[in-house]
């Protein structure tokens, strides 16, 4: 299939698409009409690429993720330690929430006076959040 196809049944760009050659993501067999053109493999290529850029993967590390033929080629110990740091920002996130919307519901007459929100500011002005966060990623695999 040739790439305004390709770009049209995933919704990729060209630019994109040869942005991603480009870097060896994926590849275009040969030419016709001066167009590029891709295997069929290609759409299962890109929804690999979209997944691990939805995960937070780099382009780089998602290039490791496949074999020299294009087929997956996946660190599962990567997987699990980039699983860990979505769960760590998931529940960072959570009580960033919890504490918003206590904040917003919250009967006290302003939020300079409700001790809740007070501690949510002070975690983040200390960068305890950001700081956690940090840690996580630094955490092994598996721990």
């Amino acid at each position: 299939m040739d790439i305004s196809e390709v770009a049209k049944r995933t919704g990729v760009p060209a630019s994109t698409l040869r942005y991603y050659e480009k870097k060896g993501l994926i590849a275009s067999p040969g030419r016709q009409g001066g167009r590029r053109r891709f295997a069929p493999s290609v759409l299962n290529q890109l929804a690999l690429i979209a997944l691990g850029q939805a995960a937070g993967f780099s382009l780089d590390e998602i290039g490791a993720m496949f074999s020299p033929g294009g087929g997956p080629r996946i660190d599962r110990q990567k997987l699990a330690a980039k699983a860990e740091e979505i769960d760590t920002t998931i529940g960072q996130l959570r009580a960033v929430s919890r504490g918003l919307r206590h904040a917003a519901a919250c009967p006290a007459p302003s939020h300079a006076e409700c001790p809740t929100f007070q501690r949510l500011l002070k975690a983040a002005a200390s960068g305890a959040i950001d700081r956690r966060r940090r840690i996580a990623a630094l955490k092994p695999a598996g721990r």
